[in-house]
């Protein structure tokens, strides 16, 4: 079964048009972000603290894509390459890795962060591609966690609908957590948000805690362990109490706004001592900063 990106753009002249695109049949969206605003998008290399851009208002959407195994970026990119060709885009700027202006080059990409999209500085390309009426739309592949990696950042008129769906998506926020932590014995939720160096949760509603919530309240047999994880920034020992702290930050959340018994639900840290992604890369400690639910009984 193929996976098929539909873009449509509201050209600037307000006339739509679709454009298709064929991913690898595993793929699967890890995010979608869509919104009113200004974009620029790089047009060319990084050189001496420079970078050439494209510059755009209106409805930006950018969806990042994983792709199980270990593809090239090079072999993500060329048929996204050709079938936009054959759509009508032409092609603005195309460039893998230091060629691009490697570090300074990526930093400067309007990127969803990890995990939604990791980047392996050492082996990422990149192509920007201008359709009728000045639709703009890039494409980033790039490789990490045993998977390749597409980011796509498309761009139309303001008041146009979102931009991409799939037949096979499936966004970050739509992933039913408690059924993969029944599955898999554990869940990360990567929807909870701290502020840098901060132990409580913002304020807000987290999809992942209702579905623990609602979980729990269906199987009353159930207990879980909440565990905080960091990156390799600081000492153990300051890293075990932070992870920590973070995790029992969200156990207190779960009681006192999701109504969970206190007894069902530990908290505990383990610093960086189990990572899931390399700390030396940002997309890597980023990842590495979680809570994960796990299954204990």
């Amino acid at each position: 079964m193929r996976v098929i990106l539909v873009i449509t753009l509201t050209l600037w002249s307000g006339a739509a048009a679709a454009l298709t695109l064929d991913l690898p049949a595993a793929a699967e969206v890890t995010e979608r972000v869509v919104e009113t605003r200004r974009i620029a998008l790089p047009a060319g290399p990084w050189d001496d603290g420079a970078q050439p851009e494209r510059a755009a208002e209106g409805r930006v959407t950018r969806s990042a894509w994983r792709v199980p195994g270990q593809t090239a970026p090079q072999d993500l990119v060329a048929p996204l390459r050709t079938q936009l060709r054959k759509a009508g885009f032409r092609t603005v700027y195309d460039c893998a890795n230091s060629e691009c202006g490697g570090y300074d080059f990526r930093f400067a990409l309007d990127l969803l962060p990890a995990p939604a999209m990791f980047v392996d500085l050492g082996s990422f390309r990149y192509l920007l591609a201008e359709g009728p009426d000045d639709a703009l739309v890039s494409i980033l592949t790039s490789r990490g966690q045993g998977a390749g990696y597409v980011h796509v950042t498309e761009v139309g008129a303001g008041e146009s609908e979102a931009l991409v769906t799939s037949s096979m998506s499936r966004a970050t926020d739509a992933i039913p957590v408690w059924e993969e932590l029944r599955a898999d014995g554990r869940a990360v939720l990567d929807d909870l948000v701290f502020a840098p160096g901060a132990v409580a949760l913002d304020e807000g509603q987290y999809r992942s805690l209702r579905a623990l919530a609602e979980g729990l309240e269906a199987d009353p047999q159930a207990r879980i362990a909440l565990v905080g994880h960091t990156d390799t920034e600081g000492g153990l020992d300051s890293n075990l109490a932070l992870s920590e702290r973070r995790a029992q930050a969200v156990r207190q959340r779960l009681i006192e706004t999701y109504g969970v018994a206190p007894a069902r639900i530990e908290a505990r840290g383990v610093a960086y001592l189990a990572p899931r992604a390399g700390n030396d890369t940002s997309e890597g400690r980023a990842a590495n900063r979680r809570v994960e639910a796990v299954l204990t009984d």
